[in-house]
Protein backbone atom coordinates (compact mmCIF):
# COMPACT_ATOMS: atom_id res chain seq x y z
CA UNK A 1 0.00 0.00 0.00
CA UNK A 2 1.21 3.33 -1.26
CA UNK A 3 1.77 5.97 1.95
CA UNK A 4 -1.10 8.37 0.26
CA UNK A 5 -3.43 5.26 0.29
CA UNK A 6 -2.21 4.59 3.63
CA UNK A 7 -2.65 8.24 5.15
CA UNK A 8 -6.31 8.19 3.48
CA UNK A 9 -7.72 5.36 5.16
CA UNK A 10 -6.12 6.28 8.42
CA UNK A 11 -7.87 9.72 7.88
CA UNK A 12 -10.99 8.34 7.20
CA UNK A 13 -11.01 5.59 9.97
CA UNK A 14 -10.09 8.39 12.36
CA UNK A 15 -13.11 10.67 10.62
CA UNK A 16 -15.47 7.86 11.52
CA UNK A 17 -14.20 7.21 14.56
CA UNK A 18 -15.24 10.75 15.80
CA UNK A 19 -18.18 10.28 13.88
CA UNK A 20 -19.14 7.44 16.40
CA UNK A 21 -18.54 9.44 19.62
CA UNK A 22 -20.19 12.43 18.19
CA UNK A 23 -23.61 10.24 17.95
CA UNK A 24 -22.45 8.48 21.28
CA UNK A 25 -22.77 12.11 22.79
CA UNK A 26 -25.54 12.78 21.04
CA UNK A 27 -27.61 9.92 21.77
CA UNK A 28 -26.18 10.24 25.86
CA UNK A 29 -27.42 13.80 25.84
CA UNK A 30 -31.21 12.24 24.01
CA UNK A 31 -31.41 10.03 26.59
CA UNK A 32 -31.00 12.27 29.58
CA UNK A 33 -33.39 14.47 28.46
CA UNK A 34 -35.34 11.67 28.09
CA UNK A 35 -35.69 10.56 31.07
CA UNK A 36 -34.33 7.07 30.57
CA UNK A 37 -30.75 7.24 32.36
CA UNK A 38 -32.94 7.26 35.54
CA UNK A 39 -33.35 4.15 34.81
CA UNK A 40 -30.93 2.26 32.48
CA UNK A 41 -27.02 2.22 32.68
CA UNK A 42 -24.98 1.75 29.80
CA UNK A 43 -22.42 -1.08 31.37
CA UNK A 44 -23.84 -4.03 32.78
CA UNK A 45 -23.58 -4.79 36.28
CA UNK A 46 -23.11 -1.03 37.50
CA UNK A 47 -25.44 -0.75 40.88
CA UNK A 48 -27.87 2.10 41.58
CA UNK A 49 -26.87 4.70 44.51
CA UNK A 50 -28.43 2.46 46.85
CA UNK A 51 -26.59 -0.53 46.10
CA UNK A 52 -29.55 -2.50 44.60
CA UNK A 53 -29.99 -3.39 40.39
CA UNK A 54 -30.65 -0.80 38.44
CA UNK A 55 -34.16 -0.24 37.90
CA UNK A 56 -34.19 -0.84 34.05
CA UNK A 57 -31.77 -3.17 32.20
CA UNK A 58 -27.94 -2.55 30.88
CA UNK A 59 -28.20 -1.53 27.41
CA UNK A 60 -25.16 -3.37 26.32
CA UNK A 61 -27.37 -6.53 27.75
CA UNK A 62 -30.24 -5.36 25.82
CA UNK A 63 -28.04 -5.01 22.87
CA UNK A 64 -27.10 -8.49 23.57
CA UNK A 65 -30.38 -9.83 24.17
CA UNK A 66 -31.68 -8.37 20.75
CA UNK A 67 -28.88 -9.16 18.73
CA UNK A 68 -29.75 -10.55 15.01
CA UNK A 69 -33.72 -10.06 15.82
CA UNK A 70 -35.15 -8.68 12.43
CA UNK A 71 -37.88 -6.66 14.77
CA UNK A 72 -35.99 -5.83 17.58
CA UNK A 73 -35.91 -2.25 16.23
CA UNK A 74 -39.53 -1.80 16.31
CA UNK A 75 -40.48 -4.04 19.18
CA UNK A 76 -37.96 -1.84 21.24
CA UNK A 77 -39.63 1.53 19.53
CA UNK A 78 -42.64 0.29 20.93
CA UNK A 79 -41.89 -0.90 24.32
CA UNK A 80 -40.09 2.99 24.97
CA UNK A 81 -43.33 4.65 23.96
CA UNK A 82 -45.95 2.28 25.39
CA UNK A 83 -44.17 0.41 28.24
CA UNK A 84 -43.90 -3.21 28.79
CA UNK A 85 -45.94 -5.32 30.73
CA UNK A 86 -45.41 -6.42 34.71
CA UNK A 87 -46.28 -9.89 34.22
CA UNK A 88 -44.36 -11.17 31.09
CA UNK A 89 -41.24 -9.14 32.13
CA UNK A 90 -38.30 -10.54 30.98
CA UNK A 91 -35.74 -9.03 32.70
CA UNK A 92 -37.47 -10.38 36.22
CA UNK A 93 -34.92 -11.02 38.85
CA UNK A 94 -32.21 -9.18 36.67
CA UNK A 95 -33.28 -5.51 37.75
CA UNK A 96 -35.24 -4.28 40.44
CA UNK A 97 -38.35 -2.63 38.33
CA UNK A 98 -40.75 -4.71 36.72
CA UNK A 99 -42.01 -2.92 33.79
CA UNK A 100 -41.07 0.42 31.62
CA UNK A 101 -43.70 3.13 31.99
CA UNK A 102 -45.10 4.35 28.66
CA UNK A 103 -42.62 7.72 27.61
CA UNK A 104 -44.69 8.61 24.78
CA UNK A 105 -45.22 12.59 26.43
CA UNK A 106 -41.21 11.87 26.90
CA UNK A 107 -39.67 11.18 23.82
CA UNK A 108 -40.87 11.46 20.44
CA UNK A 109 -41.15 8.42 17.93
CA UNK A 110 -38.63 9.06 15.78
CA UNK A 111 -35.84 10.53 18.79
CA UNK A 112 -37.00 6.62 20.25
CA UNK A 113 -36.50 4.50 17.02
CA UNK A 114 -32.92 6.23 16.85
CA UNK A 115 -32.35 5.59 20.28
CA UNK A 116 -33.36 2.36 20.46
CA UNK A 117 -31.00 1.39 16.53
CA UNK A 118 -28.07 3.16 18.87
CA UNK A 119 -28.61 0.42 22.02
CA UNK A 120 -28.93 -1.95 19.78
CA UNK A 121 -25.76 -1.73 18.04
CA UNK A 122 -23.72 -1.72 21.59
CA UNK A 123 -20.98 -3.72 21.61
CA UNK A 124 -20.82 -6.33 25.04
CA UNK A 125 -17.42 -5.13 26.71
CA UNK A 126 -16.99 -2.58 24.18
CA UNK A 127 -16.64 1.14 26.32
CA UNK A 128 -18.93 4.03 24.43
Amino acid sequence: MTRPAAALLLTAALSLSAQAADNDVTMLKLATNAGCMTCHHIEPGAKGPDGLAPIGPAWRDVSTKYKGQKDATDKLTRTVLAGSNPYESHWKGKVSGLAMPPNAVAIKEADAKKLVKWILGLEAGKKS
